[in-house]
């Protein structure tokens, strides 16, 4: 029997089991976690939401091969991010820039908002130019702030390789992005500091 004192594993067995409770109770246990994923990574509540249900429906459908080599939150949250990154891809055909709302909650400065905006699509006409196998990895770690670890992971590749991937991606973007420096900033960065550096970004832990 299900019961919210049942483990992920066991709901997850409970679900593969025919228990039409089990999978809802996963769900209310980490919908918010999970949505907090999906928001993070695509920056758009209508196309998180829109993510977090594919994830959902996917996670429900394939319960039933689930093996406990991991955490049903690991898996869980692989899902949520391979849909999430489905939907950038899709999103490379058809690139859109939100605008921001007018009204009591427009910026004061109006002029530095249109020059992030530019700036935004500048580094986003920059990530198209990379191939798939260097832009994902670099939003991820560079962007999105994981680690080069939990970045390997998700994508099922070696920590190498993506060091490697985000290493040469990087050099491209800094040729593309080189006039978005500031030189006065840069006058005492060493010779070659710059081309292994990356789009600002937050970074969430160690390990890039």
């Amino acid at each position: 029997m299900t019961t919210a004192a049942s483990s992920d594993a066991d709901l997850i067995a409970a679900h593969a089991a025919g228990d039409p409770r089990a999978f809802a109770e996963l769900v209310r246990r980490h919908r918010d976690r999970m949505w907090a994923v999906a928001l993070r990574t695509l920056r758009d509540p209508e196309e998180a939401s829109d993510a977090l249900q594919e994830a959902f429906i996917s996670a429900f459908r394939a319960a039933a091969s689930f093996r406990a080599e991991s955490q049903v939150t690991t898996w869980l949250h692989r899902i949520v991010v391979n849909a999430c990154l489905d939907r950038v891809r899709r999103r490379q055909s058809r690139p859109t820039v939100p605008l921001p709302e007018t009204g009591p909650g427009e910026p004061a400065a109006p002029r530095d908002s249109m020059s992030e905006r530019e700036t935004r699509l500048v580094v986003q006409k920059a990530l198209s130019q990379l191939s798939e196998d260097q832009r994902v990895p670099i939003v991820l770690v560079d962007v999105e702030g994981y680690s080069v670890a939990e970045t390997a992971a998700l994508l099922g590749i070696a920590e190498g390789t993506v060091k490697s991937r985000c290493a040469r991606g990087r050099a491209k973007l800094a040729k593309v992005l080189g006039h978005l420096r500031n030189p006065d900033a840069e006058a005492n960065v060493p010779d070659g500091a710059v081309e292994g550096r990356s789009v600002p970004a937050r970074r969430r832990g160690e390990g890039r």
